[in-house]
Parts: structure tokens; sequence; C-alpha cells
């Protein structure tokens, strides 16, 4: 099965601790991304292996909602999240690394593979090649935003 990966890292000019407060703060992703319209957070307690939420995002000018689930969490250095939907099966990972002087290099990995018995025909290949430019676009507008909002909080 073909699987397609976007990876974007940034510097944010913030510890780790702070970078991984926000980035794991569902409550708050509405007001801080974007690119989020909406999270609904399915689970009680706090964020860890098993937290799940409904995150609707406006991407290429539609409304999609996804329901993601964590599925690895080692805070404050990275966690994992999966998601199944339209026959596909994401994976995403945010890693979080000290970078010098109070600052953190974010890392997103985001990849997608078609679901067991989904053929990907020529077009829907073409498709995911033109899909992987925007979420590519997508993830680093997402840094921008968590980099802008801790960075003028600290």
């Amino acid at each position: 099965m073909a699987t397609r990966s976007v990876v974007v890292e940034r510097r944010i000019e913030v510890s780790p601790g702070p970078v991984w407060e926000a980035l794991t703060d569902l409550a708050e992703m509405p007001r801080m991304l974007s690119g989020v319209e909406r999270v609904e957070v399915l689970t009680d307690g706090g964020f860890g292996v098993g937290t799940r939420w409904r995150e609707t995002r406006r991407m290429m000018g539609k409304e999609a909602t996804e329901e993601m689930t964590v599925t690895e969490a080692e805070p404050p250095d990275r966690y994992v999240t999966v998601a199944d939907s339209h026959g596909m099966h994401y994976v995403s990972e945010i890693a979080l690394r000290p970078a010098g002087d109070g600052a953190t290099t974010v890392r997103m990995t985001f990849s997608a593979t078609p679901a067991e018995g989904n053929r990907m025909g020529f077009l829907t290949r073409l498709l995911s090649r033109l899909g992987a430019k925007a979420v590519s676009r997508a993830l680093a507008k997402d840094l921008d935003d968590v980099a802008s909002s801790l960075e003028r909080r600290h």
C-alpha cells in the first residue's frame, strides 16, 4: 500500500513545557489555530493515550471533521494520533525537542495510507499528491499560529 507522508518543522522561541501545554490543550485549539473551526473532546481526564476528540477544519474551501485518537504520548516530547476516514488511515506525530536558549523545535509528521481493501487508482494517487501540498501548507500554518500565540505570551 502506498503511504504519503508530509513533514514540517519550525523553531518556536519558547521552552518545551509551554509548547507541550499549548499543543495538548484541546479546548484552546480553535482560538490558537486559524485552520481549526471547532473541537469536541470525547473523553474525560487529561491528555494522554486514549484521549479522543472531533476536530473540524476548513481545508481547500471545505469543512471536514475527523475523529482523532491519541495512541502514544510521551510528555513533554511527543504524541501520536490516528484517524480513519473516507477509506484512509491517518497518522500524525508531533515531536518537540529543546533548541537551546529557551526555544523548541516542533516537528509535525502526517501520513496517510489506504485502509485495508481500499485500492488507489490513478486519479486518487494524483489527488493525494495535490493533497500533500495542501496538508504541508496547513501544518506549516498551524506551527506559525502556535509560534505566534506562544511567543506573544512569553
